[in-house]
Formats: C-alpha cells, sequence, structure tokens
C-alpha cells in the first residue's frame, strides 16, 4: 500500500476523543463540575478550518525516516515531512500481585476519569496507593462525596519528591483534618480479591478493605516510538533547546521530551501542562522555520479542597526554607534558597502573590530570610528589586 499524502497536519491519538485539558480530570471532572463537553482543548470546528485532521483510536506503530513515512495500527501509511512526538507517558503500574483485578484503576485518560467517577459513591471505601498530586486530589474529591478514603504512601510523607517536609505536613494534617486517613511509611504485599480487588494486604499480614483501588505512583514517558526509530532517548526524547530531536524533522514536546535548561542547570524532563504547552508553542514555531528557544520557568498547580497550591521552579538541593505567614491560617508561602538565592517557591492560596514569586525564582534573586519572611515587605518590591 502506497502511504497517504495529506496537506495540512495530521493529527494521530490512540484516544477516540479529541485531545483534552489533563487537569481538570482529577479535579472538576470528578466533582462534576466539568461535563466531558467541555474537555476538549479544541473543538472539531477548530480543527477542520486549520486543516487538522484528527485520526482518533489509532496509534502510529513504527516510523520509517529513510522513508519519511508512518505506519499506523490501521494498517495505513502516511508520508511526512515533519513529524512531533507528543507521546506523553502512561500510568506506573503497580508490580505487586492482585494488580489486574476489577476496581484496580489509574488515572491519565477521560475514560479513566470516568471509570473512577463510577466509584465514587457516598460509604464506599476508597484505598488509593500513592501521596503525590494525583493521589491527593481524587483523596480530596473522594471525601467529600462521602467515601471511606485512605491514602497509602510507601515513603515516610507525601509529595516527597515536590515539597519540603513543613508542606508535607501540611498537607497531611488538612487531609486528616477532612477525614482521609493517610499511612505513611506502608509497605504493600499484594492487592486481595478474587475477580474485583476487595483489600489491600500489607507485609505485616493485615488487611484493608476497599471496594475499589487507585493507583498513582508515577508516570512512564512513552518513548518506545522513539528508540525504535533510532532516536535519541535517556529519561525521555532528547531533544535541543528548539524541541528538535536527533532527527532534524522530528520534534518532541512535553512529558516524554528532556530537554536542555541552563536557567535549571542542566537537562530535565517535566511532567507539567504549563511546561508541556510551552515546549509545544517552540517546538511549532521551529516547525514553521521561526525557531525560538525554549528556557521557561516551570512550574505546576494542585487544587484539593478549596487550597490552591501553585509551585514554581524546583527545589532540588535546597539548604533553606522560608515559610512566609503561617500554615495554620491554610493561607502561606514558602521560598526555597540555595546559597541565599531563591530557586523555588510554593504559594498555598496567595493568588495574588504568585507572579511575583514566579519572578523571583526566575531572577534567582538574593533575597535575605529575614525579608522572605515578612508579610509587612511587599513581595511586588522584592521582585522589582530583583529584576533591577
Amino acid at each position: 500500500m502506497l502511504p497517504v499524502t495529506r496537506v495540512g497536519v495530521a493529527a494521530v491519538g490512540d484516544e477516540a476523543e479529541l485531545p483534552d485539558k489533563r487537569p481538570p480530570l482529577s479535579k472538576g471532572f470528578l466533582t462534576g463540575a466539568i461535563t466531558a463537553d467541555q474537555l476538549p482543548i479544541r473543538n472539531a470546528a477548530v480543527h477542520e478550518k486549520n486543516r487538522i485532521e484528527f485520526l482518533g483510536g489509532v496509534s502510529v506503530t513504527a516510523i520509517d525516516r529513510a522513508k519519511k513515512t508512518v505506519a499506523l495500527s490501521d494498517g495505513q501509511s502516511i508520508a511526512y515531512s515533519k513529524i512531533a512526538l507528543t507521546t506523553g507517558g502512561r500510568a506506573r503500574p503497580l508490580p505487586l500481585p492482585g494488580a489486574q483485578l476489577a476496581n484496580v484503576l489509574s488515572l491519565r485518560s477521560m475514560a479513566d476519569a470516568a471509570a473512577i467517577r463510577e466509584q465514587l459513591v457516598e460509604g464506599r471505601r476508597l484505598v488509593i496507593i500513592g501521596g503525590g498530586y494525583i493521589g491527593l486530589e481524587i483523596a480530596a474529591v473522594a471525601v467529600k462525596k462521602g467515601l471511606i478514603v485512605t491514602v497509602l504512601e510507601s515513603a515516610p510523607r507525601v509529595l516527597a519528591r515536590v515539597t519540603a517536609p513543613e508542606i508535607s505536613e501540611f498537607y497531611t494534617r488538612v487531609h486528616r483534618e477532612e477525614g482521609v486517613d493517610i499511612r505513611l511509611g506502608v509497605q504493600i504485599a499484594a492487592l486481595t480479591g478474587e475477580d474485583a480487588v476487595s483489600g489491600v494486604r500489607f507485609v505485616d499480614g493485615s488487611i484493608i478493605n476497599a471496594d475499589a483501588v487507585i493507583v498513582g505512583i508515577g508516570l512512564i514517558p512513552n518513548t518506545e516510538l522513539a528508540t525504535a526509530a533510532g532516536l535519541s532517548v535517556d529519561n525521555g526524547i532528547v531533544v535541543d533547546e528548539y524541541g528538535q530531536t536527533s532527527d532534524p524533522d522530528i520534534y518532541s514536546a512535553g512529558d516524554c521530551a528532556n530537554r536542555p535548561s541552563e536557567m535549571l542547570g542542566g537537562r530535565v524532563r517535566l511532567e507539567s501542562v504549563p511546561n508541556a504547552m510551552e515546549q509545544a508553542r517552540h517546538a511549532a514555531r521551529a516547525l514553521m522555520g521561526q525557531p525560538k528557544a525554549y528556557d521557561e520557568l516551570p512550574w505546576f498547580w494542585s487544587d484539593q479542597y478549596e487550597l490552591k497550591l501553585q509551585m514554581c521552579g524546583l527545589s532540588n538541593g535546597y539548604d533553606q526554607l522560608v515559610v512566609r505567614g503561617s500554615t495554620a491560617n491554610r493561607t502561606f508561602s514558602a521560598f526555597y534558597l540555595k546559597q541565599g538565592r531563591v530557586i523555588a517557591a510554593d504559594a498555598v492560596s496567595q493568588l495574588r502573590d504568585f507572579g511575583f514569586m514566579k519572578k523571583l525564582v526566575a531572577a534567582r534573586a538574593q533575597v535575605s530570610a529575614e525579608r522572605l519572611a515578612d508579610e509587612a515587605v511587599p513581595l511586588k518590591e522584592l521582585a522589582a528589586e530583583a529584576a533591577v
């Protein structure tokens, strides 16, 4: 079969739905505040107007760089001039007996979220394995819906990869006050049940009952297609500051891409919606012959209960934490310093200050701990000084 040549853009995805917004899946979509028809990033009319042909429910099985064609799972072959690999990642599976039982779920797609939403019935027992963003966001929704919720985390604290112990302690306290049973440093041996999961067994032999289990233990970047095509892969698809891979006609962006960052001091693969969107914009510019180097400040957010956690920068290697405000009030900020410079910051329900915090982190501002902690000193003033 001769490859099909298309004019414009062909967007290929193994999910049948149009590309959707992922953050609401663990938040508004689970609560019912956001419906499925509100999730698409762009509707079908926008795709048609911009000559974007969406091929949903089909995946790319191989890239032939010599012939400049891609093979699809439905038997088609498409000729290309340029490719953008935005393959993202998949939920890391639980490597334990019983993980294949019914009602053991993870969250990456709208279909996953819809399956989880069916389990959120008042009075049911929900066990969440993993105390990261996804696990805690789902816990917040579920306990408000009247479920009996337990979060199991193998590390000694929640959000251990992304926040300081003080922030972890704050979120642990908040969830416990809301009725979530958070258990830290646990060791799980298996999931129990016949056809559907009925419980979680620990290595000490004790069991906690469960009507459903949600696994949120991280993401595996989808790099297999790039590896098979002979592209450079190292903790993600290796790209340059423009999003270009080791093949000048293939670009990559998002959770699957490993990019250089002078701001962050080396190569980094980020699992972040803002990063994915900005990387994609820069890759698109390069594909159109208008390259612009990408080295933006990473930032993240998480909604749990009435709290909005906003984070910017990466706190790896910090040697001092400065808290501005009181964690007892459920509204405060935290600054991560390294050798006296601000390298990252967290804001809990401080929407007006977060923009100034980003400026301080982007500038690697050298500010005394005393001034950062002093709420009488406006962050706007500190950010203006850093800009100068």
